[in-house]
């Protein structure tokens, strides 16, 4: 195997399906569009919690060039498919527009106990993000180098950011999606364990105790994937724009090569760590980009500074992994920023000319459909 497929990697995109005409979330979307999509799409394509949400699954990938080639086809199919129903795709964390409670679960036996057990929470989740699996050589612990990750996961929480936006109303945060994903159980920053065999000794006492299934139902911000060999990248939103999906995966993909290569250089944990990072997590739902992360001595450090601190890490990483130009959507996040300040520029100018709330968030959902679509020639 070469060495561009040591630490393989696969995309998961989740996104809504909107009424283009009223640009509201479609409140029940038939079936028959999941059945098109997987005839001619392949298993790429499953259905979420929310009959509005839809996700596109990429297969395993080695190469990043390949992969926005396939993630590309892949949105400009379903979108199409989508438009045959009277239909469009949109990615965001949230839906500007969107109001939970007129939206329909998709009725699967999985989805029905979802929502027999988590009740209102299962019914306002009407969220998308953004996944990211990369799997690490054999005999590599995977729960140990999810330890040394884990404070780098605001930063990329800050490069996604996507949903500014809650129930027609301005939430004042970058990623409202964090926040209001914060209300499942088993939810953001785990702890730290020791290795896997400690995690999945935790995942057998909540079983035992039927508290969960399996550990598909520990859906913390990153995670060893249940079901594939994998580290799971969770906390990102969904990504409106391709390019900024593909550079964050790499950033990713080259993270997890460059602590798996060095075990040796795990910085120290204390019990202020974790709440550390989570202070730190609250700062990119915020004020994303903007946000100052802090360290163990209260010291801070600009997002920014450490978004190029950790490309600098990982500069020989991505060099082997072939990574450098899909890293370069990196430099763009930073130039323009991220969809949320698309979205809240988009939403302050429309408000500034004299358009109503309703209408200034028309004009930011017209993008985001817009920008969902439309796929550049670059990586």
């Amino acid at each position: 195997m070469s060495a561009l497929c040591d630490y393989s990697f696969g995309i998961e995109e989740e996104f809504f399906l909107v009424r283009p005409h009223s640009r509201l979330l479609a409140a029940h979307v038939p079936a028959r569009l999941l059945k098109r999509a997987r005839a001619q799409l392949g298993d790429a394509i499953e259905s979420e919690l929310q009959q509005a949400q839809i996700e596109i699954a990429s297969p395993v990938q080695c190469d990043m060039a390949q992969a926005r080639r396939q993630l590309g086809d892949l949105r400009r199919g379903l979108s199409e498919l989508a438009h045959e129903h009277g239909l469009a795709l949109l990615a965001a964390g949230t839906h500007p527009l969107g109001q939970w409670r007129e939206q329909s679960q998709t009725d699967k036996p999985r989805y029905r106990r979802l929502v027999e057990d988590f009740q209102i929470v299962a019914r306002r989740s009407q969220v998308c993000g953004l996944h990211v699996h990369v799997q690490l050589p054999d005999g590599v612990d995977r729960v140990q180098v999810m330890n040394r990750a884990m404070p780098w996961l605001p930063l990329l929480l800050a490069l996604s950011t996507s949903s500014p936006f809650w129930d027609r109303g301005n939430t004042g945060l970058m990623s409202y999606r964090q926040a209001m994903y914060d209300e499942w159980p088993r939810t953001g920053i785990p702890d730290f364990f020791e290795d896997e065999a400690d995690y999945d000794a935790f995942a057998a006492v909540l079983q035992r105790a039927g508290a969960i299934a399996d550990a598909g139902s520990l859906w913390w911000a990153i995670r060893p994937s249940p079901n594939f060999p994998t580290v799971e990248l969770r906390i990102a939103d969904a990504c409106t724009r391709l390019n900024d999906s593909l550079a964050i995966a790499a950033l990713y993909r080259c993270l997890m090569r460059h602590l798996s290569q060095r075990p040796a250089q795990a910085p120290p944990c204390n019990a202020a760590t974790r709440r550390i990072i989570d202070e730190n997590r609250w700062r990119a739902k915020r004020f994303g980009l903007q946000a100052d992360f802090i360290d163990e001595h209260g010291n801070t450090e600009p997002a920014l500074a450490q978004l190029q601190r950790l490309r600098e890490l990982c500069a020989e990483d991505a060099r082997q992994l072939d990574c450098t130009q899909a890293l370069a959507g990196l430099d763009d996040i930073v130039a323009r920023g991220t969809s949320a300040h698309t979205q809240l520029a988009l939403y302050r100018q429309h408000r500034e000319s004299g358009a109503s709330r309703a209408n200034a968030l028309k004009a930011v959902v017209d993008w985001l459909l817009e920008t969902t679509v439309a796929i550049d020639s670059t990586v």
